[in-house]
């Protein structure tokens, strides 16, 4: 897969409306495109519709972790743990691009912190444990830290309250740019992949059986798809299609938000990751680096994630007052530099689709399982889970699939690589800007695009690692429709500094006018659309929870 198949919406959308499928999948997330990859892997004739965006959903907001969660190993989900650390080694072979190995750390204080001197022994078990569970695959065991080694890696914490630490082994990986890529593979296998086209209708057979969809394909063109087996997979929004099935809302999800800030890396100054705990609560946040400079600094750290119920519009989850008083009171309560409200470079919140059970306890500690479900039409509803253990959510969700249509075909993608993936070693020379981390060895296909003009190896976004030549290339390879595609999702630049984006959004939506088919009336549009999505992303962050949703106190 080293050409990969055209990405072009116009011709997926041709093809949606020309060929029958055997699975039609809705919802463009990493389960969604999972299930798509999965499918198509297997021979079946396959497409997925997304009503807006790859990702733009819980799929680009999470913590950006391949992880286990050392956290579930408490709750005694020790078979989640075991399946998410295989997972996350099979991601790491597969796309090596895109998942890399981080360093996390548990700082032992002398008083409230995540763990105490006390039960510093029961941490070392629990470690044991992660490493015995499947944290070995990784190549590196965990190992206790001196004093002086771990204030090394978190210098901004009080030394004075520090005894000792943990250092263990976990993953990361850029959410948005995974989905994207398992989309195209998907497509490179011969799905056909669609965003900004939802769905408006569940089409049924005379018996009552699922047949597909009415699609709305943008410009007054809707579009009826053919297709044996529809699967569900739109994560917080599954009840919403379920009720388009089964014309009765099952209630069956229950969102969580999850809520990270960005801050300048100075500000903190960790060069691993970072378990702190929330002073009075059960919890405890990631502080994680990201963008990695040549001297070995970093652009950014991110904080995060909150776990609370959410009762808002699923549509537009925001980041509040609350949250971000929460997130810096956490933070400051573990380091000295006092951050405060106006060191925010950037935000996003997510939300979880947790699936309900008959505990009415804390989000926190529902479980992170998935589960496959079948309606008496045969729509396939895939919900819960997690970002690491997408593929074997697939996996699942089409062996259901294939026993609808009554075949038998295993699935194949426990060792296919990505997209990108296959055949990439890093280079030193891909430092700056870093494009081997993002592309893999179709980082090629960027660098050509310099090599027709040398402008455009210009900064994308000041401040950024991001160049130009990633966004005429995320124009033309990989089906972006909006600015807010471009600065969001296929770069993260809207996330790490906010400002900065929106003072470049003209800039890039010109850049990007003639690949994109924009007049400057479009253009104008576009940017209008962008920087009043992060106007009113300022402005609910200035706004208490109980405000923003416009309840009375």
């Amino acid at each position: 897969m080293s050409s990969p198949t055209p990405f072009r919406r116009a011709e997926m959308l041709d093809r949606l409306e020309a060929e029958s499928f055997d699975v039609l999948v809705i919802g463009g997330g990493i389960t969604g495109t999972g299930v798509a990859l999965d499918a198509a892997a297997r021979g079946l004739r396959t497409a997925l519709v997304e009503r807006d965006d790859f990702a733009s959903g819980t799929s680009s907001k999470s913590s950006k972790l391949v992880h286990g969660g050392l956290r579930y190993l408490q709750q005694g989900e020790v078979r989640l743990v075991y399946q998410a650390l295989h997972e996350r080694e099979r991601l790491r072979k597969n796309a090596p691009h895109l998942v890399k190995v981080l360093p996390f750390m548990i700082p032992i204080l002398t008083k409230d912190g995540v763990v105490s001197r006390k039960i510093a022994r029961a941490m070392g078990s629990a470690m044991w444990m992660y490493d015995a569970t499947g944290g070995w695959r990784i190549g590196k065991v965990h190992r206790r830290l001196k004093k002086d080694a771990a204030f090394g890696h978190l210098p901004t914490m009080p030394k004075e309250r520090l005894a000792s630490a943990y250092l263990y082994f976990d993953a990361t990986v850029d959410d948005a740019r995974l989905c994207l890529t398992v989309a195209r593979t998907a497509a490179a296998h011969g799905a056909v992949v669609v965003n900004r086209c939802p769905v408006v209708e569940l089409l049924k057979t005379d018996g009552g059986l699922s047949s597909g969809a009415v699609v709305d394909a943008g410009h007054g063109r809707l579009i009826t798809v053919r297709a044996k087996v529809v699967v569900n997979a739109t994560g917080v929004w599954s009840d919403e299609v379920r009720t388009l099935d089964e014309g009765v809302d099952p209630d069956s999800i229950r969102p969580a938000k999850g809520v990270h800030l960005t801050l300048p890396w100075d500000k903190v100054r960790n060069d691993i990751a970072v378990v702190i705990p929330v002073p009075k609560d059960r919890r405890s946040l990631f502080v994680v680096p990201w963008g990695r400079r040549p001297d070995g600094t970093f652009e950014h750290t991110y904080v995060g994630t909150t776990d609370t119920d959410y009762n808002g519009s699923i549509d537009d989850p925001q980041c509040t007052k609350d949250d971000i008083t929460y997130v810096l009171r956490a933070l400051n309560a573990s380091i000295t530099t006092g951050v405060t409200e106006a060191d925010i470079t950037g935000v996003w919140a997510g939300l979880r689709p947790l699936v309900k059970s008959a505990s009415s306890g804390r989000t926190a500690d529902l479980s992170r399982r998935h589960k496959v479900g079948r309606s008496a039409s045969n729509v396939i509803s895939v919900t819960g889970g997690k970002l690491t253990t997408y593929r074997e959510m697939a996996e699942d969700t089409v062996d259901e699939a294939c026993e609808i249509l009554g075949v038998r075909h295993r699935s194949t993608t426990k060792r296919m690589p990505l997209l990108g993936g296959d055949g990439y070693r890093p280079k030193a020379s891909d430092d700056q800007p870093k494009l081997g981390d993002r592309y893999g060895t179709l980082a090629a296909d960027v660098r050509a695009l310099i090599a027709q003009d040398t402008r455009l190896a210009e900064p994308l976004v000041p401040g950024l690692p991001y160049i130009k030549a990633e966004a005429v290339y995320a124009a033309r390879a990989e089906m972006a429709v909006t600015l807010d595609d471009v600065l969001s999702r296929r770069t993260r630049a809207r996330l790490f500094d906010r400002p900065a984006s929106v003072a470049a959004a003209d800039d890039v939506a010109r850049l990007i006018a003639d690949d994109m088919g924009w007049d400057d009336t479009e253009v104008e549009r576009q940017v209008a659309d962008f920087r009043n999505s992060c106007a009113a992303e300022q402005t609910a962050g200035q706004m208490s929870e109980v405000d923003l949703l416009g309840v009375n106190p």
